[in-house]
């Protein structure tokens, strides 16, 4: 990929002590929830975020979510009044309603640009990895996804994993669901870089530098970044499926804008 008519103006490479206040929201859709319930479990050491599902993690959100437990970031938040369906991504469940108030924050908002990330999974079998990015959704309409990679660990082989890509438009009536799960011969175990080129009307998906994949449409408004690791309780089937930790390392997120 060609960055010379780009300016870097995210750059993560996590060799604080901490998670930088300035990049990053350290909850996950905590207005449907709670701050203390959805907050990450995580390390940063050796210039690496480790992301992690650990053995007396609660779930994130058990009345809207089950026993779904996960531990993500993002990049921005918005959510309406106490009581209210105001708030992002409450599409996994229409019953969702704002159960702790939240103060609403602008950390990185893209409109367009060139986000990659390097990161490996370690393919615990019960677990879902991803980058994705959501529609601010101060209006209902604004509020597509596009996903840069998703990885279930069940669908991971050693030189090869299914990888999930591309747009999904919830109520955004201008978008038309694009999501596929393609396999590509990457053992994603080993660090790779995934990236998105995200442009008017048109979506380029990357890996490892090589476009693998591009969409004639595109959200036109700010999205923020979400990241993290999900583990789903149906896939809790064996021994296996349940030693923790369970662990998404991650090297560096990047956000471009084109000059």
């Amino acid at each position: 990929m060609d960055l010379s008519n780009y300016t870097l103006v995210f750059d993560e490479d996590f060799t604080a002590a901490s998670l930088n206040p300035d990049h990053w929201v350290p909850y996950y859709l905590p207005q449907w929830s709670s701050r203390e319930l959805s907050k990450p479990r995580y390390t940063i050491q050796d210039g690496l975020l480790s992301l992690r599902i650990e053995a007396d993690q609660q779930p994130w959100c058990p009345e809207f979510n089950g026993e779904v437990k996960c531990s993500s970031l993002q990049t921005g938040l918005f959510a309406g009044p106490l009581g209210s369906a105001i708030g992002q991504h409450s599409f996994f469940n229409p019953q969702c309603r704002v159960r702790e108030e939240q103060i609403s924050q602008r950390k990185y908002l893209p409109h367009y640009g060139y986000i990659e990330m390097r990161a490996k999974f370690a393919a615990s079998v019960s677990d879902v990895v991803a980058l994705w990015m959501i529609g601010y959704e101060d209006a209902p309409e604004r509020s597509a996804e596009l996903c840069v990679m998703e990885i279930k660990g069940w669908q991971v082989q050693p030189q090869a994993a299914k990888i999930g890509m591309g747009l999904r438009q919830f109520n955004d009536p201008k978008i038309v669901t694009d999501f596929t799960e393609d396999s590509y011969p990457i053992d994603v175990r080993e660090f790779h870089v995934y990236a998105v080129l995200w442009m008017p009307g048109k979506v380029v998906l990357y890996i490892d530098g090589a476009p693998v994949r591009e969409i004639q449409q595109s959200p036109d408004y700010p999205m923020q970044l979400m990241l993290g690791i999900y583990e789903l309780p149906e896939q809790l089937t064996d021994a296996a499926s349940q030693r923790y930790p369970k662990e998404f390392l991650v090297d560096y997120v990047r956000g471009y804008e084109r000059n």
